[in-house]
């Protein structure tokens, strides 16, 4: 039998640790049961920090703990999946290949920021996406002490006023200071098509933001969208025309495009609809977990957002269940009902909220110590001893925060 995993992100990683834990309690050797993972380093991004300076430093490796639990990891990119003779072909360094057979699949493949045909945007845009984004734009930012002084460089234009971009915005104005001097004078203007910055974030917590905004002198542009970069910065639908040398986009996500390939249903996000055990509609013998699946997390209409704190969760109950379909034991149907938000405001602090109505419970530093540890211990990969790593993807105890 073999489990073939696509994707070593959140989900990725927990779906290979969770169903190593029920081989494990079912007695099952690894000889009789290959669970193997695909992806093209055996890393962890820490993706939910990629917003901070020296993003070089926000990885983790997995050949550890997946060792420690038996995982074969193998090394590449999936290229093309075949649901129907159950074969997925995978391109290495180089060009090499290697094609893969399974029983049962597990498309983890996370997300990627949806960018769109905005004239300039590929050439003169930057992001926080992933890890090679976000090192473009450290490099640039450093590469801005060379520049004259003026406005133009001195001015950072975000694009998208949402979770990430409020992030990416309030740490600005301190990774520049630290760059261009203390004496530096940064601007930074978060640009929105919504009326209301944080438009997913709700009535209660927003006041608190917009304080941390005002706070840190960072700008909005409310209402208007962007249409078209250039060198010398971005122009807006409103006429407005920003003058600035580092433009983030920030504004929505999309399921990997590797979703595309399995015959099956997708919502507006290219996410797989899934039932609740987290197998692909109407294609036997595939999971989606992670990004790359609409998942339902409760009874009363609440579905799991591209985050890592679902991904995690999603990829335990997606490990279990495809594994416990091959061992003939039954599965666990995803529910994941608690739900909380940490927002990072740079520093002015951060916001803590709870619940999918987002009841703020701690702002301010009390928040930011939670979110430190947060980035810095809870999203971390376990350690690399086999119970402890086998405990972790218990999908009835994986944190819900």
């Amino acid at each position: 039998m073999r489990l073939v995993i696509i994707g070593a992100g959140f989900a990725g990683m927990y779906a290979a640790l969770s169903a190593a834990r029920l081989r494990d309690i079912q007695g099952v050797s690894p000889e009789a049961f290959e669970i193997a993972l695909v992806s093209p380093e055996p890393t962890l991004v820490i993706r939910p920090r990629l917003y901070e300076p020296k993003p070089e430093t926000l990885t983790a490796s997995l050949l550890d703990v997946l060792k420690a639990v038996d995982v074969a990891y193998v090394k590449g990119s999936a290229e093309s999946i075949d649901t129907k003779s159950q074969v997925v072909d995978i391109v290495a360094a180089k060009g090499a290949k290697q094609r893969l057979t399974y029983d049962r699949l597990i498309v983890a493949a996370g997300s990627r920021l949806f960018r769109p045909s905005i004239p300039g945007l590929a050439e003169h845009g930057f992001s926080v996406d992933q890890l090679d984004d976000a090192i473009a734009l450290d490099r640039h930012l450093h590469h801005l002490v060379g520049w004259p002084v003026s406005r133009m460089r001195d001015t950072v234009v975000v694009a998208g006023g949402g979770f990430t971009g409020i992030e990416v915005a309030t740490e600005m104005p301190a990774r520049l200071r630290e760059i261009l001097g203390k004496d530096a004078k940064p601007r930074v203007i978060i640009v929105e098509r919504n009326s209301a910055i944080a438009p997913d974030m709700g009535e209660g917590p927003r006041p608190i933001i917009e304080a941390a905004l005002r706070k840190l002198g960072v700008e909005t542009r409310l209402g208007v969208g962007v249409t078209s970069l250039d060198k010398s910065g971005i122009t807006l639908s409103s006429g407005e025309h920003i003058d600035s040398g580092t433009v983030i986009w920030a504004a929505g996500m999309r399921a990997a495009p590797l979703t595309a390939q399995i015959p099956a249903e997708r919502d507006n996000f290219g996410r797989l609809l899934v039932d609740p055990d987290l197998r692909v509609l109407s294609v036997p013998g595939v999971f989606a977990t992670g990004d790359a699946a609409r998942a339902a997390c409760d009874e009363v209409g609440n579905y799991a957002l591209m985050s890592c704190q679902h991904a995690t969760r999603m990829g335990a109950f997606a490990g279990n269940n495809a594994a416990a379909e091959l061992l003939g034991v039954p599965t666990k149907p995803y529910r994941q009902k608690a739900y909380v938000t940490c927002l990072d405001l740079g520093e002015a602090g951060a916001l803590f909220t709870r619940g999918w109505e987002r009841k703020v419970e701690m702002v301010g530093d009390e928040a930011k110590k939670t979110k430190k540890e947060i980035n810095t211990v809870w999203i971390y990969p376990p350690r690399a001893e086999r119970a402890a790593a086998l405990d972790s993807a218990d999908p009835e105890r994986v944190t819900d925060l």
